[in-house]
């Protein structure tokens, strides 16, 4: 299981060339969704508007130095999800977000540069089920404990909506990901290995295909809305309260 590549039988069944088509179509169902999603709900508008608005009330102007920098700060915080301020919903989006990144990294170099090789660098196959491990462990500790309905709300861990639409499938494709490639490594039967991997497409196809319903799109906005916080509180434009405002408004 860490040392085969999971995508070999695929390359002689149904297609050779099946899977990296299809992690095509999934990379412009990403593109298109998030650009539906942003016209959609008017998102490039808004940041249009924002940014004139900032430009206009700016009591100076940033250097490209400057702005280099809060970019780079802006990348820097988010490489630490330094937006979450309580750790463990800190932690559950790292595992996510870093075990998406090699999960995601792995599959590619498997299906497009080992395709049809059963054997190949070790170092792939472990990394790929490190990082399905790892998007599990932060999906499911999110999913049960940490979304705001359970935590606070006291609804059921199990009490579904569309902001768990994401991490729903997202969790479902890798486990099934995983429990075909057990399979398929473990246990000779090709009728339960083909089911399985069915699931996991379905369930991959999901996850790419519901971005703009879902909050995939979310992870592209949230830098953008970040970096632009930084530029309005540098430029000095920005009309959020300071903190000795916001403790004011909190106390009254």
């Amino acid at each position: 299981m860490f040392s085969n590549n999971p995508f070999a039988a695929v390359a002689d069944s149904p297609s050779p060339s099946f899977m990296r088509v299809y992690i095509v179509l999934m990379i412009l169902a990403v593109v298109i969704g998030t650009l539906f999603d942003v016209f959609h709900k008017g998102s490039a508008k808004f940041f249009a508007r924002r940014r004139e608005k900032s430009n206009a009330a700016a009591q100076r102007q940033l250097s490209g130095g400057e702005t280099f920098s809060l970019a780079v700060e802006t990348i820097a915080e988010a490489a630490v999800s330094g937006e979450f301020c309580k750790w463990p919903r800190r932690i559950s989006h790292l595992l996510m977000m870093y075990g998406f990144f090699i999960y995601i990294i792995t599959t590619v170099v498997m299906v497009f540069c080992y395709a049809g090789a059963a054997r190949i660098p070790s170092m792939l196959p472990a990394l790929w089920t490190i990082g399905a491990l790892m998007i599990l462990v932060g999906g499911l500790w999110f999913f049960f404990f940490l979304r705001v309905n359970v935590a606070y709300d006291g609804d059921s861990p199990f009490h579904l909506g569309r902001a768990d639409l994401f991490v729903g499938s997202l969790v479902t494709s890798v486990a099934f990901a995983l429990i075909w490639d057990y399979v398929q490594t473990t246990y000779a039967n090709a009728t339960a290995t083909w089911i399985l991997f069915g699931l996991y497409i379905f369930f991959t196809t999901l996850l790419f295909v519901t971005v703009p319903w879902s909050k995939f799109a979310h992870m592209f906005f949230k830098p953008t809305v970040a970096f632009q916080r930084r530029v309005e509180e540098a430029n000095g434009s920005s009309d959020l309260p300071g903190p000795s405002a916001e403790n004011y408004i909190v106390r009254s």
